[in-house]
């Protein structure tokens, strides 16, 4: 089962690197199916991968000039605040056992892995039928207002399930913002990265890491995201986008019925 751990660990990298977003969200299920950490401590374990690689991802992205600076601020003022906010003030207080529906018991752990599957599908339909949006070329103005309002909803989602939210934010630097396509995508990976290593910084205090395989883990995704950045030049990300969205479909719908009927 490690073994496929760190292949699925290859394959977060590559997506980030090659999209933005998306293989973030694969994160969570991989811990705890495949190295049995229990939901609440890997959303935290999450938030350090997708950190280190979204960085090893924006890197490549910096030096061409491709991150819009001031996107990263709109989106980081409320962003990273939220993120910090749940993860420090929200998520010790939430208790392991929330309620009962009958005589099924609804935990932290449950709802986690639950909430996470929401998001997976809804994520897995956009990247399948929502065509990447293609830069407009009207002067229109720029949507601050719109951008500070997903900060908020990018870190709640990367607070409470340790997801980068790529597939939120690409759109609105888009649209918003009017960056091209890579642009966009390495603008997105940096405000992942920043999101996503504040909400960890605010875990270290809370739980005992397993270093050893957090690290080696970290490490195989920064590689995959390398080598999505390489192949990013080479096949269309539209095609790449569908396929993995069906992946993160099926993923979503196996949780669930895990979730529900394989305990």
């Amino acid at each position: 089962m490690e073994i496929a751990g760190f292949f699925a660990a290859f394959i977060i990298g590559i997506t980030l690197g090659l999209i933005g977003g998306g293989g973030s969200i694969l994160t969570i299920p991989v811990l705890v199916y495949l190295f049995h950490i229990p939901p609440t401590i890997a959303t935290g374990y999450s938030l350090f991968i997708v950190g280190i690689s979204s960085l090893a991802g924006s890197y490549n992205s910096f030096r061409k000039g491709n991150i819009d600076m001031k996107a990263v601020l709109y989106f980081g003022i409320t962003s990273i605040v939220t993120v910090v906010l749940i993860r420090k003030l929200l998520i010790p207080i939430i208790p392991e056992h929330l309620f009962n529906l009958g005589s099924f018991m609804v935990t932290r752990s449950f709802l986690t892995m639950i909430l996470l599957a929401i998001v997976m599908i809804l994520a897995s339909f956009n990247m399948i039928y929502k065509p990447t949006p293609k830069r407009s070329h009207h002067v229109q103005d720029m949507h601050y207002g719109k951008a500070l309002i997903r900060g908020v909803e990018i870190g709640i989602l990367t607070g409470l399930l340790g997801a980068g939210g790529g597939f939120l934010i690409i759109p609105v630097l888009i649209f918003s913002f009017h960056l091209s396509m890579k642009k966009a995508i390495g603008t997105s990976l940096l405000i992942i990265a920043l999101n996503a290593l504040f909400g960890f910084a605010s875990d270290l205090s809370q739980y005992n890491m397993d270093w050893q395989l957090l690290l080696t883990l970290t490490a195989i995704a920064v590689g995959g995201t390398f080598v999505g950045n390489i192949l990013g030049l080479k096949i269309p990300g539209e095609k790449l986008k569908k396929g993995f969205g069906w992946f993160i479909l099926f993923a979503g719908v196996y949780i669930v019925l895990h979730e529900l009927f394989g305990k």
